[in-house]
């Protein structure tokens, strides 16, 4: 599972859309938890294709994300790796929150279904930056 994961990443880090979406079940969604500036909670609904032309179309740095003590969760055909991201572009980090990912095991392999995440500019904990080889 946590292949997987580390192969969407790899991906996200890379812009390499083919990779992306191959860690992806058809029809997986990617649902992000934020606040808007007025306080209100808000969801963000994503596929992974639509995820996947955003990250391509973004002209920031390499988009490096890090999770932190995945706990990982296995009954039967499903799987859920929970655990603390931090994110960053290039050198520059950006925010952190928790990553909530849901996996089916198919004929080919473990594959994302959904991604829940939050998104936190402040009270991240103070972790290394990603190496500059990873970006």
């Amino acid at each position: 599972m946590l292949a997987v994961v580390e192969r969407m990443f790899d991906g996200m880090r890379t812009r390499d859309s083919v990779k992306m979406i191959s860690a992806f079940h058809p029809g997986a969604r990617l649902v992000g938890m934020r606040r808007s500036s007025g306080g209100e909670n808000k969801v963000q609904e994503l596929t992974a294709e639509g995820f996947a032309a955003f990250v391509m179309r973004d002209t920031r740095p390499a988009w490096t994300e890090q999770l932190w003590e995945p706990e990982v969760r296995i009954r039967g055909t499903l799987a859920t790796v929970w655990g603390a991201y931090d994110f960053h572009f290039g050198a520059t980090f950006s925010h952190c929150g928790v990553d909530a990912i849901q996996l089916l095991q198919t004929s080919d392999g473990w594959r994302i279904v959904s991604i829940a995440d939050t998104y936190e500019r402040e009270g991240c904990p103070s972790r290394p930056a990603p190496a500059p080889s990873l970006w």
